[in-house]
């Protein structure tokens, strides 16, 4: 069962789309379920390349999650212009989205994961350590450093005309000087020691897009961390989509086991830190 919506942040209409367990509609009682918002990454839609994020929000869904996939301020269905609209903003934008969701009583609120894929996966992480209603982590082939990152993919030329210009093409998208200053003040790998919760990576070997290096790095500077524990899986041959159905295969079945393995978890550290 899903349902089509619209979030209101700062005067703008986030178009958004959430699917509710199947056990939902013959559950009794009080029973709360747990949640994924998902982040698109950059210029994308919570559709998704190859509908990537629909096909995981049914998955997840159908493993017991409300999922909520939504799109960007200037991104898919939404309104605003994307390249207004920075780092920043999506952070703000993705906690309006917890607003709207955690005032759902069928929500648990101990139970709130943020999924982002590629830049979106930093935007999650920047999220969470921001906002303590964020319990864990789940990025897909996530973003190390926002500024280079999508440097290297719109191109020296594009950010050039962009600060000369004070706007440049890229896809349609009109990107501005101030977009790509707020990718320069994140540095993602800088933040995981703010983040105490659960945190699992997966990445591709084929990724030409964001180097699965990233995901080792990330994996180290999570274990530093005092509290939380931190999971990789390294998907063999797949690119920065997961394009072919076995890695999608392999992508969801890893997310779904990982995001059902939550109470043993709580119960594996808990006997650890005894």
């Amino acid at each position: 069962m899903i349902h089509t919506l619209t979030i209101r942040h700062e005067g703008l209409a986030l178009a958004a789309t959430i699917h509710y367990p199947p056990q939902k509609a013959s559950s009794m009682g009080d029973r709360r379920w747990p949640l994924v918002i998902i982040n698109h990454g950059f210029v994308g839609s919570r559709i998704g390349v190859d509908r990537l994020f629909v096909l995981a929000a049914r998955e997840l869904a159908e493993q017991g999650n409300v999922v909520i996939r939504f799109d960007f301020a200037g991104c898919g269905e939404s309104e605003g212009v994307y390249g207004e609209h920075g780092l920043d903003s999506m952070i703000e934008q993705t906690r309006t989205v917890l607003d709207y969701a955690l005032a759902l009583d069928f929500v648990d609120p101990l139970r709130v994961t943020l999924l982002g894929h590629s830049l979106g996966g930093a935007v999650a992480l920047l999220t969470a350590v921001r906002d303590r209603r964020v319990k864990s982590l789940v990025l897909w082939a996530p973003v190390g450093y926002p500024f280079n990152d999508i440097l290297r993919i719109v191109g020296r030329k594009t950010y050039d005309e962009a600060v000369t210009k004070g706007s440049a093409d890229y896809l349609g998208y009109s990107l501005t000087p101030s977009f790509f200053d707020a990718l320069l003040r994140h540095q993602p790998f800088q933040e995981t020691q703010k983040f105490s919760g659960d945190v699992l990576i997966v990445h591709g070997t084929g990724d030409e897009t964001i180097p699965v290096d990233y995901t080792f790095l990330l994996e180290k500077t999570f274990w530093l961390r005092g509290e939380g524990r931190c999971e990789k899986v390294i998907v063999f041959q797949a690119d920065h989509t997961f394009t072919r159905g076995e890695h999608k295969k392999e992508l969801f079945k890893a997310t779904a086991d990982w995001l059902g393995g939550y109470e043993q978890r709580q119960q594996e550290w808990h006997h650890w830190s005894i």
